[in-house]
C-alpha cells in the first residue's frame, strides 16, 4: 500500500495536477473571499489590475518560457546553465522595458489613467514586476525540468498565503482595497525569497550567459512569445474591451469574471496535461521520434475530450447554483453565461494540445500563426459586440419606452439596462466559441500539412489514454 502511495506522489501527471488543482482551490477561495469583500465597482478594479498584470507578464515571460521549456529537455548540465542563465537576464531587461513603458504612459496620460478602471494597474505593476520575477522565473526553469513538486511548494505559497490573509480580513480585519493589494505584494516578495534560497529561478547561473545561448532562445522567442501574448489575449481582451465600454465599465467587468473564473476552475486538468506533454513531446521530437509525439498529442487531446464531456454536462445543468456558490446573490443573473463556457470547455483541450503540438515539433511560427488569427476573431467579435450591439438593444428599448406612461419610464429603462448589459456579456462569451473554433481549423492545417496528424485518431486516443491508465494502476 505504501509502495502504491509512493508512486502516485511520484507520479508527474499526478503533481501536475495536484499543482494546479491545489493552487486552484486556493485561487477559487481567495477569489470568493474577495467577491464578498469588497464592492461591485473595488472588485471590478482588483480584477482589471490582476488581469493587466497577468497580461503583461505573458509578454515579458512569453520571450522564454516556451523555450526554455523546450530547449532543457535536450540539455546537457553546461548547457542547461547556460540556458538558465539567459533566461535570467532576457526576464529582467524585458520587466524593465515594460516598466518604463507603463511609468511613461502613467506621466504623459496622468488624467486619463486616474480617470480610468486601470488606476491601480498603473499604479503597482512596476512593483510587482520586479517582486515576482524569480517566483516567475523559477516556475519556467522548474516546469522545464518537470519539478513539480517544487512548483507546487512556490504556488501554495503564492497563492495559498494570499487566501490566508484574504480569510482572516474577512472574519476580522475588513481593511480597504489599498491594504489588500499590500499583502498581496507581501506575498509575492516571500514567494520570491523562497525561490532564490534553493537557486530554483537561475540567478546563479547568470554568470554563464552566453551569446549563442541567449540568441537560442530569443530566436525561438520571437514566436512564442506572440503565441503566449496572443493565447492570454484571448481571455484578457474580453475584460479590457468590457472595462473601456462606457456602459458596462468595471461593473461589467465583476460580472463577467464570475463565470470565466469557473471556467478558469475546470480547465485544471487540461492545464496539468498540457505542462507535462509539452517537455515530454519535445524531447520526442529533438531525438527525432515522431511516433511518441503522434502518441502522446492523440492520448492527452483526447482523453481530456472524453473527461471534459462529463464535468461540462454537471456544470451545464447546475450552472446557477456553482454561479451563486462563487459570486452569492446578485450574480445570478450571468447563469446563461457560465453555460455558454461549458460549450467552449468542449473545444479546449483540443484547441490546446494542437497549439502544443506545434511547438513540440519546432513550429512556433505556425502557432504564433493560429493564435494571431483567433485574437484578432476576439477582438473584432468582441467589440461589435460590446459597442454595436449595446447600441441596438437600447434603440430598440426607446419605441418601447415612448409607448408607456411617463411613470414608467424609470422601471423599464432599468430594467431594459440590466437586461443589455447580460446580453451583451452573453454576446461575448458566444465570440469565445467562435474563436476557438477558428484556432482548431487552423492548427490541424498546419499540423496535417507539415506533420501528418489526423483528428479522427484523436478519439481512438482518448479510449486508449483510458485503457492505459487502468493497465498502469493495476500494474
Amino acid at each position: 500500500m505504501n509502495n502504491v502511495l509512493a508512486k502516485i506522489l511520484k507520479n508527474k501527471n499526478f503533481l501536475s495536477l495536484a499543482n494546479n488543482g491545489l493552487v486552484a482551490v486556493f485561487g477559487f477561495f481567495g477569489f470568493l473571499l474577495l467577491v464578498r469583500s469588497l464592492s461591485t465597482n473595488e472588485f471590478g478594479e482588483w480584477v482589471l489590475l490582476i488581469t493587466t498584470a497577468n497580461f503583461l507578464d505573458m509578454l515579458r515571460f512569453g520571450i522564454t518560457r516556451t523555450a526554455i521549456v523546450r530547449f532543457l529537455a535536450g540539455a546537457d548540465k553546461e548547457e542547461a546553465h547556460r540556458l538558465i542563465g539567459s533566461n535570467y537576464i532576457i526576464n529582467l531587461f524585458s520587466t524593465l522595458i515594460l516598466v518604463l513603458i507603463v511609468l511613461a504612459v502613467r506621466y504623459f496620460f496622468y488624467d486619463a489613467v486616474n480617470n480610468s478602471g486601470f488606476v491601480l494597474f498603473f499604479k503597482w505593476f512596476p512593483v510587482l514586476a520586479f517582486i515576482n520575477l524569480p517566483f516567475n522565473n523559477a516556475q519556467s526553469v522548474l516546469q522545464a525540468k518537470m519539478r513539480f513538486d517544487s512548483m507546487l511548494v512556490l504556488r501554495v505559497i503564492n497563492v495559498g498565503g494570499f487566501m490566508l490573509f484574504l480569510l482572516v480580513n474577512f472574519f476580522f480585519l475588513h481593511v480597504s482595497l489599498q491594504v489588500i493589494i499590500y499583502a498581496y505584494l507581501l506575498v509575492n516578495i516571500l514567494t520570491s525569497i523562497v525561490s532564490m534560497i534553493p537557486n530554483w529561478d537561475g540567478y546563479r547561473y547568470i554568470g554563464k550567459v552566453t551569446r549563442a545561448t541567449n540568441k537560442k532562445i530569443l530566436d525561438f522567442g520571437k514566436y512564442s512569445t506572440g503565441t503566449l501574448i496572443g493565447s492570454n489575449l484571448l481571455k484578457s481582451a474580453d475584460t479590457f474591451i468590457i472595462g473601456l465600454s462606457p456602459f458596462l465599465g468595471t461593473a461589467g467587468v465583476a460580472l463577467y469574471s464570475i463565470p470565466l473564473k469557473l471556467t478558469e476552475i475546470i480547465e485544471i486538468p487540461l492545464r496539468s496535461y498540457a505542462m507535462t506533454a509539452f517537455p515530454g513531446m519535445s524531447k520526442a521530437s529533438i531525438e527525432g521520434n515522431k511516433d511518441l509525439v503522434k502518441h502522446i498529442f492523440y492520448t492527452n487531446a483526447g482523453g481530456i475530450t472524453l473527461l471534459m464531456i462529463p464535468v461540462m454536462l454537471f456544470s451545464f445543468i447546475f450552472a446557477k447554483d456553482l454561479v451563486y456558490i462563487l459570486g452569492g446573490a446578485g450574480y445570478e443573473t450571468t447563469t446563461g453565461i457560465f453555460r455558454i463556457f461549458t460549450i467552449y470547455g468542449l473545444l479546449l483541450p483540443l484547441d490546446r494540445f494542437i497549439g502544443v503540438a506545434l511547438d513540440s515539433v519546432n513550429m512556433p511560427r505556425f502557432n504564433f500563426l493560429k493564435v494571431v488569427y483567433m485574437a484578432t476573431a476576439n477582438i473584432i467579435g468582441d467589440s461589435l459586440v460590446v459597442f454595436a450591439f449595446y447600441y441596438v438593444a437600447i434603440a430598440t428599448s426607446i419605441f418601447t419606452l415612448v409607448s408607456l406612461p411617463v411613470s414608467n419610464f424609470h422601471v423599464l429603462a432599468q430594467i431594459t439596462h440590466n437586461f443589455s448589459v447580460i446580453t451583451t456579456l452573453e454576446g461575448v462569451a458566444v465570440v469565445t466559441i467562435l474563436f476557438t473554433l477558428i484556432g482548431i481549423f487552423v492548427g490541424y492545417h498546419y499540423l496535417r500539412k507539415s506533420f501528418d496528424l489526423h483528428l479522427r485518431k484523436v478519439f481512438q486516443g482518448g479510449i486508449l489514454f483510458f485503457s492505459e491508465s487502468i493497465f498502469r494502476k493495476k500494474s
